[in-house]
């Protein structure tokens, strides 16, 4: 029995009417009429007997129908699926970004994706720019999220916001009170901020020559969230990137840094590699809570 005889056959167990079923399956009558007669002569035995216009099922089609029935359902449910699988609506989405976007609009964004596609398995992880570029290239992932545009032969690089520098304090510091604080501000203050690496460290190594200071922090850091608690403990004053949720972590506040020095968003894929229904429907919600967090 092929699988539109078996559509038509538990159609017709489950309606008891040529009409009904044939109006359920979306074909014609005299078409359903024509599966079914097809279908009992390849098996050989009637599967209905037409008693006063309606369709009584011999013994033989009641004792397929149980088997039948459930061969039906699950064809029903490969169908949905594949739908699903044309359309994004399943899979795994695996996405690593960077500490300050999966602290910020990376939660937002799988709140809004998680509603929409519950089926959808999401793997996040958090890791530091050059392994996300590692990640992207051995297949563990398919999505990046930086705080650095620089180009990669094999990455595609989608430039998506900007988010300012600021500088984080104990909230009880003098310096709390400004409202907001540059390079000569904070002289005499131990400084907590980027190596001259990393693209925040080369931003502010670039402000300051433009002063004529010098940017040389007595506290190296790679991400900003390590500077959190150097600045809780009272060691000094960090420049930080104020996309990650300051204000939600006590005893520390921040303050805008001028001049303005803006660290760029990108998205990450492979270039030899399309993106799968799921994983772009993950970037449209990335997208939108970027937008409403960040800078265009």
């Amino acid at each position: 029995m092929r699988a539109r005889q078996l559509e038509v056959f538990c159609m017709l167990m489950r309606c008891g009417t040529v009409t009904a079923a044939a109006a359920m399956l979306n074909i014609s009558q005299p078409a359903l009429s024509q599966i079914l007669l097809h279908t009992e002569d390849q098996l050989g035995f009637k599967l209905f007997n037409r008693v006063r216009g309606r369709l009584v099922a011999t013994q033989e089609a009641e004792e397929l129908y149980p088997e039948a029935e459930r061969i039906f359902s699950e064809l029903g449910a490969l169908r949905r699926r594949s739908q699903d699988m044309r359309h994004g609506r399943t899979g795994l989405v695996r996405i690593a970004a960077s500490a300050p976007p999966s602290m910020s609009f990376v939660p937002r964004a799988l709140t809004t994706f998680r509603k929409a596609y519950p089926e959808i398995v999401v793997r996040s992880l958090v890791a530091p720019m050059v392994n996300i570029v590692d990640l992207l290239r051995n297949g563990d992932v398919s999505f990046g999220i930086v705080m650095n545009n620089m180009p990669h032969h094999d990455i595609e690089v989608e430039t998506v916001g900007q988010v300012s520098l600021v500088c984080l304090l104990p909230e009880d510091h003098a310096l709390a009170q400004r409202d907001s604080l540059g390079l000569e501000d904070l002289e005499g203050e131990t400084l907590i901020s980027y190596r001259a690496e990393v693209l925040p460290g080369q931003l502010l190594s670039a402000a300051a020559a433009a002063e004529g200071r010098d940017f040389s922090p007595a506290i190296e850091i790679d991400g900003s969230i390590t500077a959190l608690p150097f600045v809780l403990g009272g060691l000094g004053v960090a420049i930080v990137d104020g996309l990650l949720p300051w204000q939600q972590f006590p005893g520390v506040t921040c303050r805008p840094f001028h001049p303005e020095i803006s660290v760029p968003i990108a998205f990450l894929t492979r270039k030899d590699r399309p993106l799968t229904g799921s994983t772009a429907l993950m970037r449209d919600h990335l997208y939108e809570a970027c937008n409403a967090m960040c800078i265009g």
